[in-house]
């Protein structure tokens, strides 16, 4: 028997919000480096935590990644208007 939904809002505890935020960011990293692997994709995940520390997967290296982005006209138009 799985779990049941949780209602999806905003953290008003401090403390729970970062415990969570980290529990979540950690989940998300290993899912990001499992798809990758997998998938053989080039994926690239930046997230900024709400005191504005940044965390990045990328692979391939960051850079190049933006480069690719940057070399389809279209992506970029969906990138920056979603």
């Amino acid at each position: 028997m799985g779990r049941g939904k949780i209602e999806v809002k905003r953290i008003e505890n401090n403390t729970s919000r970062q415990v969570t935020f980290l529990k979540r960011r950690a989940g998300l990293m290993k899912k990001t480096h499992e798809l990758s692997v997998l998938c053989d994709a080039q994926i690239g995940l930046i997230v900024f935590s709400n005191k504005g520390k940044l965390t990045e997967y990328c692979t391939p290296p960051l850079r190049l990644l933006i480069n690719s982005i940057f070399s389809f006209s279209s992506i970029i138009y969906i990138f920056f208007n979603f």
